[in-house]
């Protein structure tokens, strides 16, 4: 009985500490999406009309014959897609570099982190100077070199387009995921490293082994912070392309902008905002739910 007593006012305390910052939760999330929600169901274009029409699920059923909305989607799913999966690669990779100990390590992690200290604005604004067809350095390099006699419209191309907002990402984000599976190396013994040498296994046993099952809970933070962030993708692809061109790289947080700031609809926005946000989530469950089943998951739990 006294174990109870106990165990109740240990949730109690818990409870009281954490009430603060789901009030803050409270007020910075769930307020806006409410919101959202409550102003999808109505038609409010400050451009035609200043008073709201309550207009039920019409915002939605507009949405199903959207085409530009579901383009804007597979861009975000394909941006998605392959930015957070070369990210996951180079960043464990550049995670096991730093893990390794040599003469300039905290020199290096300094350096490492820099692309992601860097605004993005300013950081998407360095790399269409670069993918730039006139004066940008890329081409410069590329017919120095002699792989390429004419400039390339990097930006003007819509697959290149897409290839270079890609890139741009992976340079800036890939610090993110490595800081984090940094975190998780650290944290696992060199004894297991020693004894599993001891018993004749080679590094990439002990890699499959010990490192990956072990860090299987920070691969999937990261993935889950990452997929959050690629989805919600705008500066990056405001600044570079505008969705351009063409809208071959404009994204569902692009097109959400347009509609509100540009065509003042804010009805249509609101529900193209609840739309992605239930998509998003959805997602994200999924992903880690699969991750969490992974074998290396299971690994752990043995």
């Amino acid at each position: 009985m006294k174990v109870k007593t106990i165990r109740a006012q240990d949730l109690l305390t818990g409870w009281i500490l954490v009430t603060p910052a789901l009030l803050v939760l409270l007020l910075v999330f769930a307020y806006p999406i409410g919101r959202a929600f409550w102003l999808s169901v109505f038609t409010r274009n400050l451009a035609t009309n200043l008073e709201p029409v309550f207009s039920g699920l019409e915002n939605y059923s507009r949405m199903l014959g959207d085409g530009r909305f579901w383009a804007s989607l597979w861009n975000t799913t394909l941006f998605t897609s392959i930015s957070v999966g070369i990210e996951l690669i180079l960043g464990l990779g550049v995670a096991l570099v730093l893990n390794e100990t040599f003469k300039g390590r905290n020199a290096v992690r300094t350096i490492a982190i820099l692309p992601w200290a860097l605004p993005t604005s300013i950081m998407a604004l360095a790399w269409a100077w670069i993918f730039n067809d006139r004066y940008g350095v890329l081409n410069d390099l590329l017919i120095r070199s002699g792989l390429i006699s004419e400039k390339i419209n990097w930006l003007g191309n819509p697959t290149l387009a897409m290839i270079a907002v890609i890139a741009a990402d992976v340079w800036k984000t890939t610090p993110f995921i490595s800081i984090l599976l940094l975190a998780g190396l650290q944290s696992i013994s060199p004894d297991l490293y020693e004894a599993h040498k001891i018993d004749g296994a080679s590094p990439w046993k002990s890699f499959t082994q010990i490192t990956l099952p072990l860090l299987t809970p920070h691969i999937l933070i990261a993935v889950l912070f990452r997929f959050a962030q690629a989805f919600g993708v705008f500066a990056l692809v405001k600044v570079m392309t505008g969705g351009g061109p063409g809208g071959a790289t404009e994204m569902v947080a692009l097109y959400i902008y347009s509609t509100v700031m540009r065509y003042l609809d804010f009805g249509y926005g609101a529900a193209l905002v609840v739309v992605t946000f239930l998509l998003l989530i959805t997602a994200v469950a999924i992903a880690g739910y699969l991750l969490s089943k992974s074998p290396a998951r299971s690994e752990i739990l043995k």
